[in-house]
């Protein structure tokens, strides 16, 4: 009988999740290092990081990912401690509310710089490393977007405009989307497979009619827990996905089909 180690196990292999001290970060770190991986955590805040490594078991990397130096650091720390990279989990956020009328140039490009670019500066960091772990896994690369990149929000949920999702947030999670497609093609003649999860309603708190009303537009009723989120970011990281590229798994409660 295959064991859940054999299927979802990543004992010997070494993981990055950026954003880690974020609302999903966490619990996406805890099942890659439930599952055996070593796992570094990158954010910007030293302290969150440190606090969140000793609880997991885990390794802290302070990394500005919109900073070039310091996803440089980030690659060479990595080559400096085994030289091995298997799993990659971009989920870099900011999150603010915003509308179209007070949204700036100056706030796409911000946001731009967070989602897109510094997926190809981390991409550019660990590339070698990702390409090497092909020759005897089957390294896993893993955006995570939002489902606001797929469907507008809907303004009547917020009690103000200006609390609503912003509009560059889903434009750029749009193009994550999209650029991690691009990258599934480009890369997977190397072995690197790329992959994206998509997350429905995750909200951190919040009013509690609020979230009843986000919970409405979903078919089971409900806004999601971030649990929930942690065994699709382990399937994609998992060897037993090795066939699994280019995809956008969606978990949103049904959000998005209706």
């Amino acid at each position: 009988m295959t064991t859940l180690d054999e299927l979802f196990g990543l004992r010997g292999k070494v993981a990055v999740v950026t954003g880690a001290t974020g609302r999903l970060g966490p619990v996406m770190a805890e099942a890659l290092a439930g599952a055996g991986a070593t796992v570094w955590l990158v954010g910007r805040d030293q302290s969150k990081l440190d606090a969140l490594a000793a609880e997991l078991g885990c390794r802290a990397a302070r990394c500005d990912v919109t900073v070039d130096e310091d996803v440089a650091a980030l690659g060479e720390t990595l080559r400096r401690d085994g030289g091995r990279l298997d799993v990659l989990v971009h989920n870099a956020h900011v999150g603010r509310g915003g509308s179209l009328r007070s949204a700036k140039p100056a706030d796409y490009l911000a946001a731009a710089d967070l989602a897109l670019a510094a997926f190809q500066r981390l991409l550019d960091a660990t590339r070698d490393l990702l390409v090497a772990a092909a020759a005897d896994s089957s390294p896993a690369v893993i955006a995570v977007a939002s489902m606001y990149g797929v469907v507008s929000p809907k303004p009547h949920l917020y009690s103000t405009p200006e609390a609503g999702n912003p509009p560059y947030y889903g434009a750029v999670k749009a193009g994550l989307i999209q650029l991690a497609r691009y990258a599934a093609v480009e890369l997977g003649p190397a072995g690197v497979r790329v992959n994206c999860v998509t997350p429905g309603a995750f909200p951190g708190g919040g009013e509690p009619e609020l979230l009843s009303r986000l919970g409405r537009q979903t078919p089971l009723g409900r806004v999601g827990d971030p649990a929930e989120i942690a065994t699709s970011v382990l399937y994609l990281a998992s060897p037993r996905s090795s066939y699994v590229t280019g995809a956008n798994v969606v978990v949103d409660g049904g959000w998005t089909a209706w």
